[in-house]
């Protein structure tokens, strides 16, 4: 049941501890970023690629990853009470069917780079639209040897990053708290209704959500953050926002795991 978004026990939260609710939204999502902050400091200060190295500096993101996760996790479930998610069967559908769709734009330019046999870096109107091989990155076989007890652990915890932390921690930023911020930053936003339709908050949350990530993702970003916003307006719906992007990241990470394409997470 969908319920009354004005009557729930999340919702009655927003209202009377806003201060409380504001860190809610936040702070998951401002650790989360930290720890990629301490994985570029660490690499650079610390990080060896040589073959003697040993893996937790040779490849740290192995364990920053995890680590990440972890602590996000204890965060979210510390603020759970405040999030608005108002789970339905009827919209979390929606959200797997929105997040096939939106991650299919997002794959789209490095299965046509491989289609239309590139080689290299691209240049121009391919360039911009992130036509890439995608083939390095995130690979715990490099690490740890395809199939060890190790790897297997490392791509667990990957997937939960993605498919969980990664879902919860955008949308709720990204929706319940900037989608509201945006259009009303020196009122009391934290009062306004969520998925409230506005050209402002299209444009500027879409835009941040596109700079979030890497330029070889910006036309991808786009549109899929164009799709996500259709969907959080249409459903008035939090949780069907957190289907999408968990859905997405699965796909992504099943093609990045059975194409090669380790660039892509």
């Amino acid at each position: 049941m969908d319920g009354n978004p004005d009557r729930t026990p999340a919702s009655s939260l927003r209202i009377q501890d806003s201060d409380a609710w504001i860190r809610a939204q936040i702070v998951p999502f401002g650790v989360f970023m930290g720890f990629l902050l301490l994985l570029q400091v660490f690499a650079s200060l610390f990080g060896w690629s040589h073959p003697a190295a040993p893996w937790w500096r040779h490849w740290p993101e192995q364990w920053i990853y995890p680590l990440q996760t972890l602590v996000t996790l204890v965060l979210l479930a510390r603020w759970w009470k405040y999030y608005e998610f108002r789970w339905s069967w009827k919209w979390s559908i929606a959200g797997v069917i929105f997040g096939a769709v939106g991650i299919g734009f997002w794959l789209l330019p490095t299965v046509m780079y491989d289609r239309l046999g590139l080689t290299g870096e691209t240049t121009g109107w391919q360039k911009w639209l992130g036509l890439a091989s995608r083939t390095k990155g995130f690979n715990p076989a490099e690490a740890f040897g395809d199939g060890t007890p190790a790897f297997w652990a490392a791509l667990v915890m990957r997937f939960v990053r993605a498919v969980v932390v990664v879902a919860l921690v955008e949308e709720i930023l990204w929706r319940a708290f900037m989608m509201r911020f945006v259009v009303d930053w020196e009122g009391d936003y934290w009062k306004r209704p969520f998925g409230e339709p506005s050209w402002k908050s299209y444009a500027i949350v879409t835009a941040l959500f596109m700079v979030a990530h890497a330029p070889v993702d910006y036309a991808g970003a786009f549109v899929y953050g164009s799709l996500t916003y259709l969907l959080c307006i249409w459903s008035k719906n939090l949780g069907a926002c957190v289907i999408m992007h968990g859905v997405a990241n699965l796909l992504m990470g099943l093609f990045a795991i059975g194409y090669g394409k380790y660039g892509l997470w």
